[in-house]
């Protein structure tokens, strides 16, 4: 017999496992590692000419820096790399590209880009993706409260927040840098994530329409079983795609095919194992308070 609903407190303990070693994970490295595009700091892109030892190069970037700079060296695309580091005075980033030129035999036309973000742009791009996440989950909500009830939209903004507490834990995990590509992602994700959802909502409408004499458990595991196959086909020919991207891409196309594939498996997880048991739960709950008013 087909019992998602069932063997909920069973699928919940994988979220709850994640995100529980997140917290730990953060605790040991003292908060999410961020990149300059939250911190502030400065970026370089710079074209090497040829391929360079990218190990090498970040040292030779740290001994013509201050301390605690924190220099990152990443290949942007083909012999391109990008130096980010940690805010610099003008006068010690133009030391420091003097330095790159004369090292590797380079012309003032291989520095390609420069780019410098306070910490108070930082913090704004903070704030304005923390807004943009919030209003986007409540335009989901309001949507699905018109289209289906309100246990059916507070059910899909569950199912979201699980989806983006899982991506977050992941970073923090692997201490993956968060920049504006996993904003984006996120955003991405809230909108594939809530299709997923509302096709297995949809189904429920539709089959406890047709018989109002079955429990909510038996209408939800019914519609989970016939939208199955849906889900996971749209899963793996979206994955596909964004795999070859994270193989394939160059650094910044895999920074973002990252949280997106993680999403990507968050909200299937969700929309299948989650969204179901969480509106029989509301469902429930909403019946048990209509019997206490009518006993009153």
């Amino acid at each position: 017999m087909f019992k998602i609903v069932e063997k909920f407190k069973y699928t919940i303990l994988l979220p709850v496992v994640i995100i529980l070693i997140a917290a730990i994970m953060l605790g040991v490295h003292g908060g999410f590692e961020q990149d300059v595009e939250f911190l502030g700091g400065m970026t370089m892109y710079v074209d090497m000419g040829s391929e360079v030892n990218l190990d090498e190069l970040a040292n030779f970037v740290e001994s013509n820096t201050p301390e605690n700079i924190n220099p990152v060296v990443q290949r942007s695309e083909g012999t391109q790399v990008s130096i980010k580091t940690n805010p610099i005075e003008t006068e010690v980033r133009e030391q420091l590209q003097a330095a790159l030129l004369e090292k590797y035999g380079l012309t003032e036309e291989a520095i390609l880009q420069v780019d410098n973000i306070s910490p108070t742009v930082g913090g704004e791009l903070k704030r304005q993706a923390l807004m943009a996440s919030l209003i986007a989950a409540v335009l989901m909500l309001v949507y699905i409260t018109i289209r289906f009830e309100m246990r059916t939209g507070i059910a899909a903004v569950v199912c979201l927040i699980h989806d983006i507490i899982i991506m977050i834990a992941v970073y923090a995990i692997f201490q993956i840098p968060i920049n504006s590509n996993f904003i984006a992602a996120i955003l991405t994700i809230i909108g594939y994530s809530i299709n997923n959802t509302i096709v297995v909502f949809d189904r429920i409408r539709e089959n406890y329409g047709k018989n109002k004499r079955a429990s909510f458990a038996e209408v939800a595991n019914m519609s989970i079983k016939q939208t199955l196959k849906r889900s996971f086909n749209t899963t793996i020919t979206t994955l596909l795609p964004v795999l070859m991207l994270f193989i394939f891409g160059v650094t910044s196309i895999r920074q973002f095919t990252i949280p997106l594939m993680v999403g990507l498996l968050a909200g299937t997880y969700s929309s299948v194992l989650m969204a179901g048991p969480i509106w029989v739960a509301l469902k429930n709950l909403q019946v048990k308070r209509k019997q206490k008013k009518a006993t009153r």
